[in-house]
This record gives C-alpha cells, structure tokens and sequence, in this order.
C-alpha cells in the first residue's frame, strides 16, 4: 500500500517484476527448445520437413481461444492463481517427451501447452500493472516482455549443451524445462500477492488512486490519457475490437507472431545452412536475434518513460516507438534474401529482434480500457496476432519443400545443393513477411492511438 499514499514504488513490486521476468523467459524458452531440437529430433523419429512445421504451427492452435476465455476470467478472478495454474502446466507437459514419446505425444503436448501459454503475455502484464501507477508502467512492462527475449538467450546454450551431451540428449531438454518451470511455480505461491492497483484488490478494499485533475472533467481535453487510465469508464468490447487503433495492433502482431513462430522452429536449421560450425554455436548464435529484441524493448521502455514524463502521449511515447520498429524490421526482412554468411545472421538478428516488440502493442492498448476490462483485451489481440504463429512454420516448410528441399533420412546428411535449395526456400519467406511488417508498421504509427481512441469510447457513453 506505500506506494499509493507516497508515490513510490515498492520492493515488493521489484520482486514481483523480477518473478514475472523469469516466468517469460521460462514461456518462451518452451517456444524455443523446439526449434533447438529439431535436427535430432527429426531425425530419430523420422520426421518430414512438411511434419515438423506442422507440428511448430500446432503449438498456436489453443492458443487464441485460451487467451480470450483466460482474458476473461482475469476480470473476476485473482490474476496470481492464474499464473500459477500456468507455470504448474507448462512443467507437467515438458515430462512425457523426456520418458519416451514420439511423433503423437510431441504433436499433443505442443496443442496443450499452446494452450497453457496463450494467456502469458496479457496475465503478467495485467499482474505488473497492479502494482505501479499509470504513468509507471511502461519500463516495468517492458522489463517484463524483456523477459520473453531472455528465454531463449538463457536457456539455448544450455539446451544446446544438453541435446549434444551424450549421457542425455534432446529428450532431457524438455526434462530440464519442467523441472525449473515445477521450481517457479512453488517460489510463486509461496511470495505472490496482488498489487496496490489491481482491480480485484481495488474492488475488495475500495483502494482507488488519487488523480491529478478529476477525470470526469478533464482527460477529454488532455493530450496525454496515462494519468486517467484508471478511472475510464467500462464501455462494449465490440467497440473496441473494431476500432482503428486495436485491429492496426493486431495486423501488426501477426508480422510479431509470423517471425516468433520462425525463430522457435526453424531458425537453428537456416543458421546451420548459412554458416558451417557446430551445433553448440548454432544455439549460441540462435539467441542474438533475442538478444537484440531484449536491448530493443528496453531501449522502447526507458524512451517511453522519458516522452511521458515530459508530457508526451501515449500515442508518440508507445504507439510510435512500436510502428517504427516494426516497419524496420519489415526493411531488414527484405534485405535479408539478398545476403549470405555472417552478413544474413546480422540481419536475420536486427529483422527478427525488432519483431520482438510486440509486447509494446498491448501495453499501448492498455491505456485506453479500464483496468476490469485490460486483461479481456490484451488477451484477445495477443490471440489474434498468434495466427501469424500458426502460419510461419508450416510456411516455410512447404517453401522450402516447394523448392525441391528434402529432409534426409536418419544417418545421412543434406548436401551442399540441398542445403541451397532449402536457404532458397526461406528466402522466399522473409520476402513477404519483409513487405507485410513494413507495411502494417505504418499502420501502426498512424492508429495505435490510445489517447484518441479513448476519447472516442468514452464520449460514446456520455
């Protein structure tokens, strides 16, 4: 409660930020461990190119309705026993591959999971925006999207490590992953509460903050709607998710999810095809692209905070940030065809890592929805933009498999024109992905306007 009666931030808060940073990178090194596996694990279990990106696609195939049904609940239920069901999940369903399961198992328990993580990214920043005031908010939820970008730098040199260790190998890749998602979740339920600022905790103790102006009067007429966020009205779902601001974060999200899905699945096998080296270094260069996104959304979160201090909006401070990366990234992709080598992996890092923003897009969103209804709608973009998730994997595969790329069997190894033929595949790909993002970037910029379109739903009541 200290930081509604002084302003401050708490400790409590930090850790709370510090659990959730680890909660993300354990989310997406799930993601990820897929892809880090899938020489061997393609191998073994004699597994098609075509197979393999189905299987990458079916871990998006829950995962919208999850968010939504998830997003939901939030508004009644404490957000805290919401992550914990998920962490429990995520764990219990990384066990069946360590003890032995084959191409059935593996398709399964990727549908299931989906499922599982689909509401991760609006939960935890409907959670971390219970403890920090409006115009707070940014850096934190940033530092904790940052956390999605860790996952994969973390935990691929160890799974890497892991998969080549020959008293273990991939299977005990996935056995790794439970056994620290099962350790998150007992520290969580032992330290977890709701903050200052949540809804539920606000509604059971009649906690409000205190506002600058009284909002009533005053946020129609202010350029900026952070320091009124809180007090908006509820208004129809319907009306937000046809507004122009929440299907521009949405069209730009699938560009996010499309190059996600690529990078969990079949980025280790372009980086083995571009640059000759050994496994253990395909995973270590497989986290630059990570890397870059975790630098660019802090760089995003310490900008945000600077433009809304000085009284920008949250419009230029968020929507703008996020519209730009965005459209770069589509200008690296198309680059990206026209490279090979140590230049391809550089901009194969900067295009996929500014994709890495989409988390800034639903933190935009935020601003203009009251708090009951923020978790409901964050979910509901992030499920939408995971259809870009379902798409790249089995894209690519039947690019590659369109240009005459053809997964060797067991014991044998892809030949130098085979390898061509499988760069040529996925060049295709980044082509179009390159003039999607740079297109609904632009978008982006234009309408991701919270500031404006929260006028707009409010007067709609008066």
């Amino acid at each position: 409660m200290d930081s509604l009666g002084t302003g401050k931030i708490s400790g409590r808060a930090w850790l709370i930020t510090g659990m959730l940073i680890i909660f993300q990178m354990i989310n997406f090194a799930d993601k990820a461990v897929l892809g880090l596996v899938a020489e061997p694990a393609m191998r073994e279990l004699g597994m098609t190119s075509r197979q393999f990106g189905l299987i990458g696609s079916s871990f998006f195939c829950l995962f919208a309705i999850s968010s939504i049904v998830v997003g939901l609940l939030a508004a009644k239920i404490q957000t805290r026993w919401i992550l914990l069901t998920m962490g429990i999940a995520w764990a219990v369903l990384q066990f069946p591959m360590l003890l032995g399961g084959g191409i059935t198992l593996l398709l399964v328990t990727r549908i299931i999971l989906g499922a599982a993580e689909g509401p991760a990214t609006p939960i935890t920043l409907q959670h971390i925006h219970g403890w920090y005031e409006p115009k707070e908010r940014g850096l934190p939820s940033s530092l904790v999207a940052i956390g999605s970008t860790l996952g994969p730098i973390v935990a691929a040199p160890l799974l890497a490590a892991i998969i080549a260790h020959p008293a273990y190998g991939w299977r005990w890749a996935f056995g790794f992953l439970g056994i620290i998602g099962l350790a998150w979740s007992l520290l969580w339920f032992v330290i977890a509460k709701e903050g200052p600022y949540s809804h539920i905790k606000a509604k059971e103790q009649l906690i409000q903050p205190k506002p600058l102006v009284h909002p009533s009067t005053s946020y129609i007429n202010n350029k900026s709607i952070a320091e009124f966020s809180d007090f908006l009205k509820v208004v129809p779902l319907f009306k937000i998710f046809i507004s122009p601001m929440f299907i521009s974060a949405f069209l730009a999200g699938v560009g996010c999810f499309w190059a996600m899905g690529f990078l969990t699945t079949w980025s280790p096998r372009y980086l083995s095809a571009v640059i000759s080296t050994s496994p253990q270094m395909i995973g270590m260069i497989s986290t630059l692209p990570w890397i870059f996104g975790a630098l660019t959304l802090l760089f995003a979160g310490f900008l945000s905070k600077v433009l809304m201090k000085k009284g920008g909006s949250v419009h230029k401070s968020l929507g703008c940030v996020f519209g730009c990366l965005i459209l770069l990234s589509g200008v690296f992709f198309m680059i990206l065809p026209y490279t090979t080598g140590i230049a391809a992996v550089c901009i194969l890092t900067v295009a996929a890592g500014m994709a890495m923003t989409f988390p800034l897009a639903p933190i935009t969103l935020a601003y203009s929805i009251c708090s009951k209804q923020r978790a409901a709608v964050m979910a509901t973009v992030t499920a939408l933009a995971s259809l870009g998730g379902i798409i790249s994997p089995s894209m690519v595969g039947m690019f590659m498999e369109s240009a005459g790329y053809i997964q060797p069997i067991k014991g044998m190894l892809s030949d130098t024109a085979m390898l061509s033929k499988l760069v040529m595949g996925m060049n295709l790909s980044f082509s179009y992905i390159g003039i999607y993002l740079f297109i609904v970037g632009i978008v982006a910029i234009i309408f991701l306007n919270p500031d404006k379109t929260a006028k707009h739903l409010q007067k709609d009541l008066e």
